[in-house]
């Protein structure tokens, strides 16, 4: 019997939906998705196995212009995706403007490998009339196909699932034959500790608005897990001390939510009971500093 193995690496905009993707294909709740643009920071993997093939995903930030060394981070993360896929997934959707962030098309345009054009939120054309909606779906299609003439095009709707099932299936044909890459028991290339932190980011720019969530950090100081519990103790980092004033709250009212809310939610991910303390600390322009961005994992390479 052969195996396939390969990895498929998730690129394109920001807020197009590629975290939903990711955590439908996969399975998991893996990257974080909210409707908040620039969520995802890093590379993330979601591994899907089964005994004659294992599919490596890789969710990546959305492609932007850099304006501070964190984004420079992010965006090498998305160009180190093209470098090293057997599938692209190039993910779109119906509003945006397809000539956006060119500079990365064009090299997505010189790939010799398969790319997947994902056209997504095809739901949001449902409420115009039948004709109206397919005529603008084919309208994108055309203009999507000009730019990437060798890309297989496909409408879906991750958040509804539909079209998913599709793609899934047409990974699998364009899979290379390959021995598994990782273990077949994992789920992710991620420690725990990158999962907390994340969750927690997740809760941030869920309660707190403009620039706060942007300007937060989360480092894991301590994980003890046993066989019962796990505890956890969290700093959050920001660059401004009215920032920390926010996220604390009147009373710590705001922290003690945020707290709760990723409690919940970790307790949920790990299938066991969390005791988690969360602290708040000041790291000036930490988002432009490189040795401060290396020791919070931003470093493509």
């Amino acid at each position: 019997m052969t195996h396939k193995a390969g990895f498929v690496n998730i690129v394109g905009n920001p807020n197009v939906g590629k975290s939903t993707l990711m955590n439908q294909l996969v399975g998991e709740r893996i990257s974080i998705a909210t409707f908040k643009a620039q969520t995802t920071r890093h590379r993330i993997m979601g591994i899907v196995n089964t005994d004659d093939m294992q599919i490596v995903f890789s969710d990546t930030p959305g492609v932007l212009k850099p304006n501070y060394k964190l984004q420079e981070s992010m965006l090498a993360f998305s160009v180190s995706a093209l470098q090293d896929a057997d599938v692209l997934l190039y993910v779109t959707d119906v509003v945006e403007n397809p000539e956006k962030n060119m500079d990365f098309l064009e090299k997505v345009q010189k790939m010799t490998i398969p790319v997947l054009l994902l056209i997504n939120k095809i739901d949001e054309l449902a409420g115009e009339t039948g004709k109206t909606s397919q005529t603008k779906l084919g309208d994108i299609v055309a203009r999507w196909h000009e730019l990437l003439p060798n890309a297989e095009i496909l409408p879906i709707s991750a958040k509804n699932k539909f079209g998913v099932d599709m793609l899934l299936k047409r990974i699998q044909e364009l899979l290379p034959e390959s021995p598994a890459y990782f273990d077949k028991d994992q789920l992710t290339d991620k420690p725990a500790r990158f999962f907390v932190s994340e969750i927690i980011r997740e809760k941030i720019l869920l309660y707190y608005d403009k620039e706060i969530p942007y300007s937060v950090e989360v480092r894991v100081e301590r994980f003890k897990e046993t066989e019962k519990n796990i505890h956890i103790n969290v700093v959050i980092y920001v660059e401004r001390d009215s920032q920390k004033g926010i996220i604390i709250g009147h009373q710590g009212i705001a922290l003690k939510k945020v707290s709760t809310e990723a409690r919940k939610a970790l307790e949920k991910f790990f299938a066991k009971p969390i005791f988690l303390e969360t602290f708040v600390k000041v790291d000036k322009d930490w988002r432009s500093n490189q040795r401060e961005l290396d020791s919070f994992g931003y470093n493509p390479e």
